[in-house]
């Protein structure tokens, strides 16, 4: 590829290349520009550094690797090579072996690369996994954008309810002619209303057209139903009707199932966290030392401990600068730097061999638009330089636990995280968790979005990036659903996905105490991974 193209590309993106990182894209005859700008545009956004250097590439080659298994299909083939000549492991597809790839110098190659990819990095995320990762957008942002956005969500959420085998004779919107009966229908909520009469209407939109639909509120269990449908939700429908209006029999959501609850060949735990608050003046610091002490055996008849192997914290670390009206009354310290300094001299204390997996929150100094990046290096720098600490953006899901020995192949325990910004939302629109006043009982919206399959289906829920892909698309049905946000605890089971949410490590301020919020403090759920135990551990 040109020299001078790359340069004027970085120069429009605002990146600097040095030397080696220059010569490796202009050096590489195989990869065209478009593959080079994706490749460095992406690492720019996940790892927020404008200076891209040979050490940023070997210093996040699993963040990397991720990047090139996302370009497209044509981008990949190009970038098989210069994965060998970074030291990335080699995953090639058939396809590409077959077209591109010489079976046997790879493996020459990989017998010869004596795994440099044996870092610290690679030691650090032993027996983790992080399964998705957003890229951030840094372009200005269009109405096309969002065009896009909702209509390839469409396109993925429809595909998953067209294997739903009791939608019988599946049309789109523009087949139906004249009175057609039992029919299903696929669509995105355009709009909902309640008749004179008390009968629902719902407009449903997909790619060819729109159509009213109505639920006779004579059939209470189904008007209920519908009652629980979200604006810009995707859902599919039966009936009868004409192109004018379709008279509804039964509605199906996306749904999150799970054939079974898995179980590990190995007796390890998880324990999960978050909404610590560190920088406020009601930071319950003494209880937070005592889980301290707890994990590092210094609590007697505890002999679980030496187990322990997860720590997940999930959002809200820090307690963050300005989030709300006169917050400053409320801290202990009031940099968001020197927070972040004295979170990590906290978590320095704990052992070496429990993983934290840190994502962030609403409080913790980076953009609100979901997914949320990574912490902010600027500000997060101390907890970048502890070895045992894995961050992810949020949301995100990530493996923990797998197995792959001799006579034990286990996949591990799918977790998705999200801190829970959407929350809110729903337990102030959706009646039936408005009932159930679904701040104080946080494990309902969570069964609700898992029943929507995405993490703030409705548009005003959340400010989101419109990416291609959509990041809050729940695609993969995790084992363990785990949420903060409302510093409420709970454990619950939804078709077998596990349902956490975390309380949380800071007294009631004056703030939270105005919407009526009744927190609870420093309980730990603790997960066994081989007998799928659930304790409460409380160091309140």
């Amino acid at each position: 590829m040109d020299t001078k193209e790359i340069l004027k590309f970085c120069i429009e993106k605002g990146f600097l290349l040095d030397k080696d990182v220059l010569e490796l894209f202009s050096g590489t005859n195989d990869i065209d520009a478009e593959t080079s700008k994706l490749i460095i545009e992406g690492i720019g956004q996940f790892t927020q550094k404008r200076v891209i250097t040979r050490s940023v590439f070997d210093d996040n080659k699993d963040k990397l690797d991720q990047i090139l298994l996302n370009l497209p299909e044509e981008n990949q083939r190009q970038a098989e090579k210069l994965k060998i000549k970074l030291g990335l492991s080699i995953e090639i597809s058939r396809e590409i072996i077959k077209k591109d790839v010489d079976v046997e110098k790879i493996n020459k190659v990989e017998k010869e690369m004596v795994y440099e990819t044996t870092s610290v990095d690679e030691n650090k995320n032993t027996g983790v996994k992080i399964m998705s990762e957003n890229q951030i957008l840094s372009k200005k942002l269009e109405v096309s954008d969002f065009v896009r956005y909702f209509r390839n969500r469409f396109f993925e959420m429809s595909n998953i309810l067209r294997e739903r085998a009791e939608l019988e004779n599946l049309i789109s919107i523009n087949k139906i002619s004249g009175n057609s009966n039992g029919i299903s229908l696929i669509g995105i909520v355009s709009s909902k209303r309640i008749t004179k009469n008390k009968n629902m209407l719902i407009e449903l939109e997909d790619l060819t057209g729109k159509i009213v639909v109505l639920i006779n509120v004579n059939k209470p269990d189904l008007f209920k139903k519908a009652e629980e449908i979200a604006l810009d939700s995707v859902i599919a429908v039966k009936g009868s009707g004409s192109r004018e209006i379709v008279f509804v029999n039964d509605i199906f959501f996306l749904d999150s199932r799970l054939q079974e609850r898995k179980k590990s060949p190995v007796e390890e735990y998880v324990l999960f966290i978050g909404d610590l608050h560190f920088g406020s003046k009601r930071f319950l610091e003494k209880s937070f030392l005592r889980f301290i002490d707890y994990l590092n055996g210094e609590v007697e008849n505890t002999p679980e401990v030496e187990k322990i192997k997860y720590l997940f914290l999930v959002g809200d670390v820090v307690t963050g600068v300005g989030n709300y009206p006169n917050q400053e009354v409320d801290l202990k310290v009031v940099d968001l730097e020197e927070q972040f300094i004295g979170l990590a001299e906290l978590l320095k204390k704990i052992r070496k061999d429990i993983k934290i997996i840190i994502s962030p929150g609403n409080h913790d100094g980076v953009r609100l638009m979901e997914p949320q990046p990574y912490l902010d290096e600027k500000y997060a720098w101390p907890l970048y330089d502890l070895n045992n600490i894995i961050l992810t953006g949020n949301p995100c899901q990530v493996n923990i636990g797998a197995k792959k020995s001799k006579g034990v192949d286990f996949p591990g325990f799918n977790v998705l995280t999200y801190h829970g910004f959407s929350f809110t939302f729903y337990a102030n629109n959706i009646s039936m968790l408005m009932l159930k006043k679904a701040m104080n009982s946080p494990e309902d919206i969570m069964k609700y979005l898992l029943q929507n399959r995405h993490l703030a289906p409705t548009h005003s829920s959340v400010q989101y990036s419109p990416l291609e892909k959509d990041p809050l698309l729940i695609r993969t049905v995790p084992d363990i659903f785990v949420s903060g946000h409302t510093h409420k605890s709970a454990v619950s089971y939804y078709n077998n996905i596990l349902i956490i949410s975390i309380s949380c490590w800071e007294a009631m301020t004056p703030y939270q105490e105005k919407f009526g919020n009744e927190p609870d403090h420093c309980k730990v759920p603790m997960f066994n991974l081989k007998t799928r135990e659930v304790k409460i551990l409380d160091f309140e």
